[in-house]
Formats: structure tokens, C-alpha cells, sequence
């Protein structure tokens, strides 16, 4: 008999940034979605109630507030729902909060994934796909950072518990044969952001006339990703899940393959932009000079991000083509148009 059914995502955190974006775009492609998220507040709730407010309405489209780290309610989720697959995105984010909430990270980002692990065992999937960060890759100094290099001396807690995240996914893999895909994003920036991300921060100083923050500006770069491409190569990878490489060499192993169905992939833009390139972008959208407090680097970040992103190319075809100029002006015309502020001059 074929079935016809709908294919059915889990997403947590799907009133998130990144989240909701995956939401929209999986939606548009006719799949069904359950949105899981508990509204934290780590920032402004209302910016996420907002993001929420315009999924809700979409046909194919449901949502639970529930938060990871309850595995009973999360379980009863997956049962009720029988996910065809699994975006796992709902996670205590940013570095620098890392140093005084360590204990957020543990609870969302261990125990939390500890019950989208089990909830995936006890209701098997065909894909799990989870977030993690390029901040694994810590103290590298090579550039670009490869899946193919180590990634075992983190900065900050936060990079240690994305690393542990990887390991856990992989030992599931392993175990239980849940195909599972980790995703390192490279500073994924856009419309509907994040509050605490230093480009909403410099919008908003900008505009009101108030001075920014910049941490070593001279020495800081990031691998810009603009949310759009983020979310189309998710969608791409759902029905790419990875499969056990029998090529795996156990005497000299790669950290980018595996004995098991786990891969991890770096997803960022494949171009780094200096701190003063991309406060310039962000001064050229408000049409508003910065004023600068230049700061020297906080414990924690690295100086640089790249990524290579030519395994990610060859599996789904992933290229980024948005430029700093492009996605920062689209940023900021949403800033103006969701906080209702007039264009400048």
C-alpha cells in the first residue's frame, strides 16, 4: 500500500531565529511541522511570540510550548506526531552569557539533548538533523576550519557543550542507528535575529545615536551566513541522511566521517568579513555613522571564523550567495519596519 502522508518534521525551537526561517521554508515545500519551543528569555519573548504569531496561521503548521529538557512531555510529542525526521535547533545560545549562566547549558543544551537522543531512539526517525557551532573549533588557528580537523580545545562552555552534543549524536548513531546530521553554523545573521547577535545590537545603538561596543576590531572576522541560505540547505539536507562509511579507518580515523550514520558539516558562507567591514555595511543600511567604543577581545572568542563548506557543496549542492552589503540591508529594513522606525535624513 503507498502511503500518502504528509511528510512530518519535528523542529524545535521553532520560535527562534534560525527556527522559524526553517519553519517557513519547509512549509513552502508542502511539509508538515511541529514546532516545539518554551519561549525562554534569554531575550525579548515578544520578538519570539512575534516569529510564532506568523507561523500559527500556516496550513501545516502546529505547535507545542514544551521545553526539551522535559523528556516525558517531549516523548508524548514525538509519539502523538510520529516525526518522519527531526530538526533539532533549540538551544541556550551566545558565548559570552556562557560565563555567567553556566548552568543554562548544561540543562538545554546536555540534558535537553539528551531527550531529543532518547526521544529518537523510542521513536525512530529517518533523519535527525542537530545545530552546532563553529565555535568547536576554538583554538584552531588553521583556516579554513575543516570537518577533516580536530575540534577537541573549546573556548568558552558553550563550544563545549555544542562539541559534546557531537559526540552524544554520534555515540546514538552508533548504538541505536539514528541517522543523524550536525550542522556548524558560522554566524548566521538576517531579518527576525537575534537581539543579543552584535549586528541587532549595532542597529539599534546606530539608529538611536548611541555608541557600540567593538572588540578588537583590527583582529576580528567572521564567516558571515545569511539566514536564507541557512535554511534552504536544511531543507535540502532532510532527505540526505548520512549512512555509515565503509571506508572509515579505524586505525587512522577522520573526524569529518564515521564508522557510524553521523556526518557533521560546516554551514557558513565560505567568506570571512573584518569587524570594520561589517560595522561599515551595517552604518551604510542606517544611513548613520557609528559611534565607536573600541574594547579590547572578551574571554571566549576567537579572532577568526572561515569555513570550508565544500563537503556541504558536494552533498546538497549548498551555495551561499548573499553578501554582507545584500543580507545586512535586508536586516535592517525589517529592524525599521518590525520597531517602526522612520528611514534616516
Amino acid at each position: 500500500m503507498t502511503n500518502t502522508r504528509q511528510q512530518r518534521i519535528l523542529l524545535t525551537g521553532a520560535a527562534g531565529f534560525v527556527g522559524y526561517h526553517v519553519a517557513e521554508a519547509l512549509l513552502a515545500q508542502g511539509i508538515q511541522v511541529l514546532g516545539i519551543d518554551n519561549l525562554t528569555p534569554y531575550y525579548d519573548p515578544a520578538l519570539k511570540q512575534a516569529r510564532l504569531d506568523r507561523l500559527t496561521p500556516r496550513n501545516g503548521f502546529a505547535f507545542e510550548a514544551l521545553d526539551i529538557a522535559d523528556y516525558d512531555g517531549l516523548l508524548s510529542a514525538f509519539a502523538a506526531y510520529r516525526p518522519d525526521a527531526v530538526i533539532h535547533l533549540a538551544a541556550q545560545a551566545g558565548v559570552r552569557y556562557s560565563l555567567d549562566n553556566p548552568r543554562a547549558y548544561a540543562s538545554a543544551n546536555l540534558d535537553g539533548f539528551l531527550s531529543v537522543l532518547e526521544a529518537c531512539r523510542h521513536n525512530p526517525v529517518g533523519h535527525l538533523i542537530y545545530a552546532s557551532s563553529s565555535s568547536v573549533y576554538g583554538a584552531n588557528a588553521k583556516t579554513p576550519f575543516s570537518e577533516h580537523d580536530g575540534a577537541d580545545h573549546p573556548v568558552s562552555l558553550y563550544a563545549a557543550t555544542k562539541r559534546a552534543n557531537e559526540l552524544m549524536a554520534h555515540s546514538y548513531a552508533h548504538l541505536y542507528g539514528i541517522p543523524a546530521t550536525g550542522l556548524r553554523f558560522f554566524t548566521v545573521y538576517g531579518p527576525w535575529g537575534r537581539p543579543d547577535m552584535a549586528y541587532f545590537k549595532f542597529t539599534k545603538a546606530i539608529l538611536e545615536g548611541q555608541p557600540i561596543d567593538v572588540y578588537a576590531e583590527s583582529e576580528m572576522s567572521r564567516d558571515f551566513t545569511y539566514v536564507d541560505d541557512v535554511s534552504e540547505a536544511i531543507v535540502r539536507l532532510v532527505a540526505a541522511p548520512p549512512q555509515a562509511d565503509p571506508a572509515f579507518d579505524q586505525a587512522r580515523p577522520d573526524p569529518a566521517t564515521a564508522a557510524a550514520p553521523h556526518r557533521i558539516y560546516n554551514i557558513g558562507n565560505h567568506t570571512p568579513v573584518r569587524l570594520d567591514h561589517f560595522i561599515a555595511a551595517v552604518e551604510q543600511a542606517c544611513g548613520k555613522p557609528a559611534i565607536k567604543r573600541h574594547l579590547p577581545m572578551q574571554p571566549g572568542d576567537v579572532p577568526a571564523t572561515f569555513a570550508d563548506v565544500s563537503a556541504l557543496m558536494a552533498k546538497v549542492d549548498f551555495r551561499p550567495d548573499t553578501p554582507i552589503e545584500t543580507g545586512i540591508a535586508r536586516f535592517v529594513a525589517w529592524y525599521r519596519e518590525f520597531y517602526r522606525i522612520g528611514t534616516a535624513g
